[in-house]
């Protein structure tokens, strides 16, 4: 397979009706040797030579279904196994470590209802968030075991009946929200087949936020790019929205770490695996055979990969789908404490989801005309709008997708756009790493607008002020996607507080 390279631009902005090449066409940059992956970059974007080098090692010789995709923002961190911003599709095996260790952490957006609030509406609204979401999280049990179970299988289902949010809105959820366990033996096998354990430990700090690079981020809309799509989805200039990336809940790590022996492994989940994988794997064997191959597929070194017609393939697409189910009912309950937090803080009209968009995942899908797994590490979906459930809002417009700067620049609101199956229907979950490095080397500046943001932390100190960035980087990423239509911008919003 030859490189595909998309050429794009540096930094200008990616305004509605973009257009790019037609179809990409094999490029070598820059006296670059060819590749074997799809690399989605541009003159003043390109991907890191070494880090590209070390993922095609590790997607050489598999059962591919396609070039495997490499995005902007594609950098590679230390505690995983493969870099972020990519996405991999593979024809017979499963291969977890294309993917986080924790499925389906993602991002949400939602529209409130009210004006620009002042900054002590602001701050009783972030107090509430940290009094509801502390961190460090407390031991409550905020579910049942039951309701666990209930959670694996019925999804966003299960959260927007307990927590009192409208059925309709889960259409602005991936797999509204629900993926289908059935094919893999169902709710019946899962709950014979998961240790008690499991659902115990997964009743523990449900719907929570976090520090790092998770965050609850208060956002104006500051430009329309796309007037019909943003009337459809629901946004408008110069309202407030919010912003927020949440991880997929205690049950996700379980499963990726009951599957895989992960780089990323806290202390906390090296005890409670030595309890759970015995028991999953090892005690449920019926035969010297399976339990060989069992030993060799998720305690030895180096991460096997699955084959998916196999029973342990079956397995182990039955608890990722759980674990996806669980992530999904996981940021209903957040979406639903955020709204309702906000409407007590700031008043005016109830929030509305605008979409809830997950970056880590596994899925069965049609490639080429063929059934495929593609993983996606960092990197979010971007259906276009005849792959959408009929009668959808994504069903006109194509899938809603987010690529979310930083609290000192715009983040943006698009949608697929017409060549998405180009990147395997796949676009970078943001722009952090890009605005980094613009910043860095001079390529960015103070925004000359003076604008800041009031920035909280899961402490008692006062907020402080983060002066803006100007826009260059996360325009350098928007502006490769846009140009050869990956995606279609919608909207830009800009932050004005965050908690993070």
């Amino acid at each position: 397979m030859d490189l595909t390279v998309i050429a794009g631009t540096g930094a200008e902005h990616p305004g509605p009706g973009t257009a790019g090449a037609t179809r990409p066409t094999p490029i070598v940059p820059g006296g670059r040797s060819a590749r074997t992956a799809t690399v989605i970059e541009g003159p003043g974007l390109l991907a890191d030579e070494a880090t590209l080098q070390s993922f095609e090692m590790g997607a050489a010789g598999l059962d591919l279904a396609a070039p495997p995709v490499v995005l902007p923002d594609f950098h590679h961190k230390r505690k995983m196994e493969m870099p972020s911003s990519i996405a991999v599709a593979t024809r017979g095996t499963i291969r977890p470590t294309f993917t986080s260790s924790s499925v389906n952490c993602g991002m949400a957006l939602i529209a409130l209802g009210t004006d620009k609030p002042a900054d002590h509406a602001v701050d009783a609204f972030y107090r509430a968030v940290k009094e509801k979401y502390p961190y460090p999280t407390r031991g409550a049990r905020e579910l049942t075991a039951s309701e666990v179970v209930a959670a694996a299988t019925d999804g966003a289902q299960f959260a927007a009946e307990r927590w009192g949010v409208d059925a309709e809105e889960l259409e602005r959820i991936e797999e509204s929200g629900r993926v289908d366990l059935e094919p893999w033996g169902g709710g019946a096998r899962l709950r014979k087949e998961i240790p008690a354990l499991t659902w115990q430990l997964a009743r523990l700090r449900f719907g929570t936020v976090g520090p790092t690079n998770h965050f609850v981020e208060l956002q104006q809309v500051e430009e329309i790019l796309d007037p019909e799509a943003a009337e459809l989805l629901g946004i408008r200039e110069g309202q407030v929205t919010l912003q927020y990336h949440a991880g997929g809940g205690v049950l996700t790590g379980e499963i990726g770490h009951l599957f895989q022996r992960r780089k990323d492994t806290a202390r906390t989940m090296k005890a409670a695996m030595a309890v759970q994988k015995p028991l999953y794997h090892l005690a449920t064997a019926r035969s010297a055979a399976q339990l060989r191959e069992r030993m060799r597929l998720y305690f030895a070194k180096g991460c096997a990969p699955v084959d998916l017609d196999s029973d342990e393939g079956q397995r182990l697409m039955l608890a990722n789908a759980s674990a996806m189910n669980y992530g999904y009912a996981f940021r209903v309950a957040t979406y639903a404490a955020l709204r309702r937090l906000a409407l007590e803080a700031f008043g005016g009209e109830p929030g509305r989801l605008i979409v809830d968009s997950p970056h880590n995942s596994i899925y069965e899908e049609n490639v080429g005309g063929q059934r495929a797994v593609v993983h996606r590490h960092n990197s979010c979906r971007a259906f276009p709008a005849d792959r959408m459930p009929e009668g959808s809002v994504f069903a006109t417009t194509g899938q809603a997708v987010l690529l979310p700067g930083t609290h000192r620049t715009s983040s943006y609101l698009a949608v697929a756009g017409a060549r998405s199956s180009d990147s395997l229907h796949s676009a970078c979950h943001g722009a952090g790493t890009v605005i980094e490095q613009f910043e860095k080397d001079g390529r960015s500046t103070l925004d000359p607008g003076g604008r800041s943001t009031r920035r909280y932390r899961y402490t008692d100190e006062a907020p402080s002020s983060a002066p803006h960035l100007d826009d260059h980087g996360v325009n350098a990423a928007m502006s490769v996607l846009t140009r050869h239509r990956i995606v279609r911008p919608v909207a830009r919003m800009r932050p004005f507080a965050v908690l993070h």
